[in-house]
């Protein structure tokens, strides 16, 4: 007997996620019209015990804050970056019943870099990344694949960037880490490949005009948009990614992860310019 197949992301607060646009379109695109998509309120205190409940019509869930390290510790098996990035933001529900993670938040800034960034890999480039949680040990991941030889943390408290620095000795990624406030960032964002700002837009706006001296800079805040630091980039020229391309390029891999398919990247992406008002060119 056929049963229908369901899917959802799973966050708190989780309203305002956009993941149901992205998997509902893929869903439609590729004909599977018993496929449903939903949003679930749940932290991570609550995940283990419900996803532990689904039973075998769920064929994964996507994971946002603040449940992606609950949801790697309850998986019974993992890939191996996101046991690097300490993280997962996937559940892939197996046929035995068992769960494995994945983080395809690595896909989502490797796909905004080249995309949208324009990005190219070349000799001994270097990364500068504002901030240390969970989207900058992604980011740090997403270097790796991309060929980044080394990589500056900067952040407030260099003593709270001790999860990142375990995640770059992971990925044998050499990192240095700075303290925002003796930081020189015009000169540090000219002379890296890339920079990548995980830092809240209020932090970064009164270094917006410094980071735009980047050749390629990927800020993972797009709403409210137009960010500080994106007009910046965007007045002098620059090459700008952003974090509503991440969440697009991330999902590609999370619907063939469910399905089985080749994800449909253009109607997934059509379905998210109209949801955004078309406020990006969101680039495949």
């Amino acid at each position: 007997m056929r049963i229908d197949r369901r899917a959802a992301v799973l966050g708190s607060p989780v309203d305002h996620s956009l993941s149901p646009v992205l998997h509902n379109a893929a869903f439609a695109a590729l004909g599977l019209t018993d496929w449903t998509y939903e949003r679930i309120d749940c932290d991570e205190a609550r995940l283990p015990g419900l996803v532990a409940s689904m039973g075998p019509e769920w064929a994964g869930l996507s994971v946002t804050m603040p449940g992606k390290h609950a949801a790697l510790t309850f998986a019974a098996t993992a890939t191996p970056r996101a046991v690097a990035v300490d993280a997962a933001n996937t559940l892939i529900h197996r046929p035995d019943g068992s769960w494995h993670a994945d983080c395809t938040d690595i896909d989502g800034v490797t796909g905004a870099l080249v995309s949208a960034g324009g990005y190219a890999r070349h000799p001994g480039a270097t990364a500068l990344v504002l901030g240390a949680g969970g989207t900058a040990r992604a980011a740090l991941a997403a270097l790796v694949d991309l060929g980044v030889e080394s990589a500056t943390l900067v952040v407030r408290d260099p003593a709270r960037a001790a999860s990142a620095v375990t995640c770059a000795d992971r990925l044998a990624l050499p990192v240095a880490v700075q303290a925002w406030s003796t930081t020189d960032f015009a000169a540090l964002a000219s002379s890296s490949a890339v920079v990548i700002n995980t830092a809240p837009a209020a932090a970064a706006a009164p270094l917006a005009a410094e980071l735009a001296k980047a050749p390629c800079l990927l800020d993972v805040i797009y709403h409210p948009w137009p960010t500080p630091v994106a007009e910046a980039v965007m007045a002098a020229g620059g090459t700008l990614a952003t974090g509503l391309d991440m969440l697009l390029h991330q999902a590609f891999a999370q619907v063939e992860h469910f399905t089985g398919l080749p994800a449909p990247r253009a109607p997934m992406r059509d379905a998210l310019s109209a949801a955004t008002g078309g406020m990006l060119p969101l680039p495949l």
